[in-house]
């Protein structure tokens, strides 16, 4: 239901989101253009129903613990008061989401009881029969449709439609959320949607509803707050200044109250039992390490490699006359040798969760990533406070993300959706903008491919990712000519080309190095392990130093493929961040 019209909605302060070209027409005639468009038209019923169809087909397909994850917290607000949510602890997988994602799960376990009361059968640990398989999956599809809604609307109030039902179609069959939600199995889709209708509302000048979007969002998940910053500086700079400059108290008193209202009927039940404290913690657990199970691919993915490769180093005089001089300060150095963190050699190299600690370069804390992210955000906020346009703000948006998964603490590989999905409303901005999205979506979506680590679903990734790039990318490059390259520019799009093929190498070699694991190690499920009786610097360094194909079997370096994944793709995720960066800082 539209709100009634006011002296604000008539005058176009300074900083509102000036829309692309086209949409610097009033509203009223969006709508109305919009309300002769067919509800869908064949090209996106066909889309949805190919859609649906494919992931219907995935039900059998390999799911994670995350699916056994969302079923706990079925059966936990299906059979628990809500004074007892947060405490549970029957299942490991203990509820660690904010409360309004806390409220969906409720909702979705009245169907599931009647469906199959095992679902929600609290002590009912790993009940996976084919009606609650069925039952889950249904519920990501459905729950999906927010974000089909919100693409819908992108392409109904764009001036350029075709163009924007390439962008739309490519969120909504996106390899990222095929693989994340439909096979490994989450939510992603969902509130990815809510997002994309909270930069929708942006992108129409209506900044109030935007914020409340996102108030909403965050109390679906909190690792939307990564991108909080650029929605508080943009709400902050465009909504509550007027275009002389001056702060309009009643847009901040709306702004304010209308967050704090949404943050009141999600917290507030909580807030009344005093378990504030008990839902931070689950919320933010900071007992976990810097990296994840496996590595993100991000800058500490390179750190860390860069670690290993400093441990291969025998004896001092050769790390001396490495490359790498600087890497080494903190390193504790005795004559000749070279002093090894023993905690470091195991934890950075077998893909475990709990702290990394490095062998040779200084241990990374949680405060050191805070503050590294935080000083690359301030970068582009100030940015966006001096250009508050909806273009800046998507950028900035984008580049906060890109900030929280290149720099974070235990950054979880499936977080790079927080950057491809802003990233893909800029990615017909013009080549270099294409050429971005390009690099990032390719080391982004193959990045998870390790999640799908069962032969079966082998194809699935590969082959359907493989389809959606050849899809998408001529869509978008048709709109977006090269321009004559300077000589400098030449080189790196050459360079950009090699690295772009590399991953058909990449992707060869990691399938390759896997096939001859499960071929040669009798337990392919085990970790890979590094023997414990050494008790001497001496000894500890000749053992992980020397080749570990000298030192052990194959089957003990089951985390190779992975790193080799994680570190190649972790180059083009930080090109495309490096890149993204200085297009938005150059920008006028």
């Amino acid at each position: 239901m539209s709100s009634p019209p006011s002296t604000l909605s008539r005058r176009r302060p300074s900083g509102l989101p000036s829309a692309p070209s086209g949409l610097s027409k009033s509203v009223e005639i969006q709508e109305a253009r919009t309300s002769k468009e067919p509800w869908l038209t064949s090209e996106e019923r066909d889309v949805l129903v190919l859609s649906t169809v494919m992931k219907v087909v995935l039900f059998p397909a390999y799911h994670s613990t995350d699916f056994e994850v969302h079923r706990n917290w079925l059966a936990i607000t299906h059979s628990l008061p809500i004074s007892k949510w947060y405490f549970d602890t029957t299942s490991e997988w203990t509820l660690d989401y904010p409360p309004f994602f806390a409220y969906f799960e409720y909702l979705l376990s009245w169907p599931a009881a009647l469906i199959d009361p095992g679902i929600t059968t609290l002590n009912n640990l790993g009940y996976a029969a084919w009606s609650c398989v069925a039952y889950q999956r249904w519920t990501v599809i459905i729950s999906e449709l927010v974000m089909a809604a919100a693409l819908l609307r992108f392409v109904r109030s764009s001036s350029d439609p075709s163009l924007q039902r390439v962008i739309s179609a490519s969120l909504f069959l996106h390899p990222g959320f095929i693989i994340v939600d439909h096979i490994h199995f989450q939510y992603n889709g969902f509130m990815y949607g809510i997002l994309l209708w909270s930069i929708l509302a942006a992108r129409n000048g209506q900044l109030l509803k935007s914020g409340i979007l996102f108030a909403v969002l965050l109390n679906f998940k909190h690792i939307y707050m990564y991108i909080a910053p650029a929605y508080f500086v943009y709400l902050l700079r465009a909504y509550c200044f007027n275009p002389r400059g001056s702060f309009l108290i009643q847009n901040f008193i709306k702004l304010g109250a209308s967050v704090a209202g949404i943050f009141a009927v999600s917290l507030g039940p909580f807030l009344a039992m005093g378990q504030i404290p008990q839902l931070l913690s689950r919320l933010f657990p900071f007992t976990r390490g810097l990296n994840h199970a496996y590595w993100a691919a991000n800058a500490w993915a390179l750190v860390t490699a860069a670690d290993r490769v400093l441990l291969q180093c025998k004896s001092m005089q050769l790390v001396r006359l490495t490359l790498f001089p600087t890497l080494l300060i903190g390193a504790k150095l005795r004559g000749t040798s070279l002093t090894i963190n023993t905690s470091g050699v195991e934890s950075t190299s077998r893909g475990l969760v709990g702290d990394t600690h490095f062998a040779i370069l200084p241990n990374i804390e949680p405060r050191h990533t805070f503050i590294v992210t935080i000083l690359f955000q301030l970068i582009f906020l100030a940015k966006l406070w001096r250009k508050p346009d909806y273009k800046s703000f998507v950028h900035a948006l984008t580049l906060c993300g890109y900030c929280s998964f290149m720099f974070g603490w235990h950054v979880h590989e499936k977080a790079v959706l927080l950057i491809l999905v802003p990233l893909s409303l800029l990615a017909a901005d013009d080549y270099a903008h294409y050429r971005t999205f390009v690099m990032a979506s390719l080391a982004g979506i193959v990045g998870l491919f390790p999640l799908l680590f069962t032969p079966a679903e082998w194809f699935i990734k590969v082959g359907y990712s493989a389809i959606w790039f050849a899809v998408v990318l001529p869509g978008l490059a048709r709109r977006c000519p090269r321009p004559t390259p300077t000589w400098i520019g030449e080189i790196v799009h050459r360079l950009e080309g090699l690295y772009i093929y590399g991953f058909v190498a990449l992707q060869l070699a990691v399938t390759a190095f896997t096939a001859v694991l499960a071929w040669k190690s009798p337990d392919p499920g085990a970790p890979p392990e590094i023997p414990l009786n050494l008790t001497t610097s001496g000894n500890l360094l000749e053992a992980t130093t020397s080749s570990p194909l000298q030192r052990s079997s194959l089957s003990q370096m089951e985390f190779l493929p992975l790193m080799m994944t994680s570190v190649y793709c972790a180059v083009g995720i930080t090109w495309a961040f490096l890149r993204l960066s200085w297009l938005y800082i150059k920008s006028s």
